[in-house]
């Protein structure tokens, strides 16, 4: 049973998503504010934290980056629609994820149960083949097919593949992809990412202008993600 630390400020929005993850099985621990929640994670160390940004006293950021100073645990964000830069500081500060104000259930434990299944794949060890519809990507021998044709990438698109589709389903921030692939210095490198996710999505998708694999989550990142059967 996975153990699930909620906060958030609002009682109703905790109610809700006490009694829908208690009925998937899921422990819960729910907290008010920031100081509440630290505390509760230090004393029963969760699985995964949903976490709302807008908390009164320390707020959501701060969480994290406390949280990300001594344990790994995935942070799904709850977010406001129109809070951009908010969503864009969290993820750099060390959150994995984000769904928007107001939330559909259906999407939250999807991403849930996302970030769970990466942890897991972290705790046994990393996958060394992903297969996502017609795609086939090799982590071991660092290749990639399309319809079990394999597909010519340069080294830089081949490192921006493998970052992303080992984070199946999470988003990664522009800064967050650029430092991975070229190393700290490199900035956000956001006119960069765009050119050579243009070209991945030319080679590997089925139609490059309606991407089903490689989406763009606009200001903040990209996301590797199975099609919709």
């Amino acid at each position: 049973m996975s153990q699930i630390l909620v906060v958030d400020d609002e009682p109703q929005i905790r109610r809700t998503l006490s009694t829908n993850l208690r009925a998937r099985g899921f422990a819960i621990d729910l907290a008010q504010t920031g100081e509440e929640a630290l505390l509760l994670a230090n004393q029963n160390p969760p699985d995964l934290v949903i976490l709302d940004l807008e908390l009164s006293g320390i707020d959501g950021v701060e969480v994290i980056k406390r949280l990300r100073s001594w344990t790994p645990v995935p942070i799904v964000v709850l977010s406001h629609q129109g809070a951009r830069t908010a969503k864009r500081t969290a993820l750099d500060s060390g959150a994995d994820d984000y769904v928007n104000k107001p939330f559909g259930m259906d999407e939250l434990l999807a991403r849930v149960r996302a970030a769970l299944h990466q942890i897991a794949k972290l705790d046994t060890g990393k996958e060394s083949v992903i297969n996502a519809g017609d795609l086939r990507i090799d982590l071991l021998a660092r290749r990639v097919f399309r319809a079990d044709r394999e597909v010519d990438v340069t080294p830089t698109q081949w490192h921006l593949i493998e970052i992303l589709a080992q984070r199946q389903g999470r988003l990664v921030t522009y800064a967050q992809l650029a430092q991975e692939a070229w190393g700290p210095s490199s900035g956000s490198a956001e006119d960069h990412l765009r050119v050579d996710l243009a070209q991945i999505r030319r080679k590997l998708e089925p139609a490059p202008s309606r991407p089903t694999y490689f989406l763009t989550e606009p200001g903040l990142g990209y996301r590797f993600v199975f099609p919709v059967p």
